[in-house]
């Protein structure tokens, strides 16, 4: 049994999974270390969440799926307002792209709230700056919602604070040894031991793998550029949020802004990820071909990185040359709204070694790190 825990990582995966270890066993002493000097700086900090269901590898939507509850029935102690406000998203699609909306519909039907097929011109009521004469199809998501990602995170840190739990920043880890039973962690804030070492590290996982003498696992850090327009109204509250069939640019209402994106996917080492104007320019000529807004200038852009693994899943489990070294990384877009069930998930196969009975339907083949490892 595990009696110290030290999860690397401060964004919403290595929060999420203190938070769970902290309470599924008490007594269990949970260090989670940060490399910033501040928690959720790179790619939680800059995400535009929606909770959608019907999205990424079956593994990952039965993570959503196990999620559900959680968002739907927050611990009151751990909110001050309810982390959802429900938000449609509608998918659009030219002539040309009516096989990628047949695709979204099969991928979609068996969702606790299915995707459904609607006219353009029901889906320009719920988008009115829709250009319909460029149009043939529409589907839209109904269970979809925005998820308040900063109350999201702060909830799982003040949980991991009532269960005593330890944080700190500015604790980049620059190596972990064996040591006796468990691991010597040397970080630039001094050293720490552990029985169980928890890789929740993002982009920068495969490095943190390393430092620990580990195989990394071959995780690709991806590049995406999001950037604010003004709207065309005060209130965009009750706008649906907006992508086409191939998911090459989106649309997410924020008030009297729009939140937009390329969706872009370029491979990119773990850094502090910047937009490039080429990017914004390429989302800003495809979306005003889709609409009507004409859009001409740029309020503020930023970037993050989103770490995939080669199938799309996540990577969630003990390494399979060392058990003491969990992986909990590869989100690729999914981490905020699997984020209650992958911190639970990780938090049981460390401590406990098995799943609960919670999350017995998940496809565990499909996350494991085993799955992914090279023939010997």
């Amino acid at each position: 049994m595990a009696k110290r825990i030290v999860v690397i990582g401060g964004g919403i995966a290595g929060i999420s999974t203190a938070y769970s270890c902290s309470l599924i066993d008490s007594t269990v002493d949970v260090v989670l270390v940060e490399a910033e000097n501040q928690l959720a700086y790179h790619t939680t900090g800059r995400s535009a969440a929606l909770l959608y269901e019907n999205y990424g590898a079956a593994s990952v939507r039965g993570l959503t799926r196990a999620s559900l509850d959680f968002f739907h029935n927050t611990p009151e102690d751990l909110i001050d307002a309810p982390l959802l406000s429900l938000r449609p998203l509608i998918h659009v699609g030219t002539a040309q792209q009516s096989r990628l909306i047949d695709k979204l519909i099969e991928e979609g039907a068996d969702g606790t709230q299915p995707t459904e097929e609607i006219s353009v011109k029901e889906a320009s009521e719920l988008f009115p700056a829709l250009n319909t004469s460029q149009l043939e199809r529409a589907i839209v998501e109904t269970g979809t919602a925005d998820i308040d990602v900063a109350a999201l995170h702060q909830a799982f840190v003040r949980g991991f604070r009532q269960h005593e739990g330890e944080i700190t920043t500015s604790a980049r880890v620059d190596s972990a040894t064996k040591h006796k039973n468990g691991w010597k962690i040397e970080t630039t804030t001094g050293e720490l031991e552990a029985d169980v070492v928890i890789n929740a590290a993002g982009a920068w996982g495969d490095h943190v793998a390393e430092r620990a003498g580990i195989e990394p696992i071959g995780l690709q850090p991806k590049r995406r550029t999001a950037f604010m327009v003004k709207a065309p109204v005060s209130d965009t509250s009750q706008w649906a949020m907006l992508d086409d069939a191939a998911h090459s640019w989106y649309i997410k209402p924020d008030g009297p802004q729009l939140l937009c994106s390329p969706a872009d996917e370029t491979p990119s080492k773990p850094c502090d990820a910047k937009p490039l104007e080429e990017d914004i320019a390429l989302a800003i000529d495809r979306i005003n071909k889709a609409t009507t807004l004409n859009v001409r200038s740029v309020n503020s852009s930023w970037a993050g990185l989103r770490t995939f693994t080669a199938d799309r899943s996540m990577v969630i489990g003990p390494d399979p040359e060392d058990p003491s070294f969990i992986w909990c990384v590869g989100q690729g877009g999914t981490g905020i709204q699997t984020s209650p069930a992958a911190g639970q998930l990780t938090a049981e196969l460390t401590i406990n070694g098995e799943t609960s009975e919670s999350l017995a339907n998940l496809n565990l083949d499909g996350l494991l790190p085993n799955r992914l490892r090279r023939p010997r």
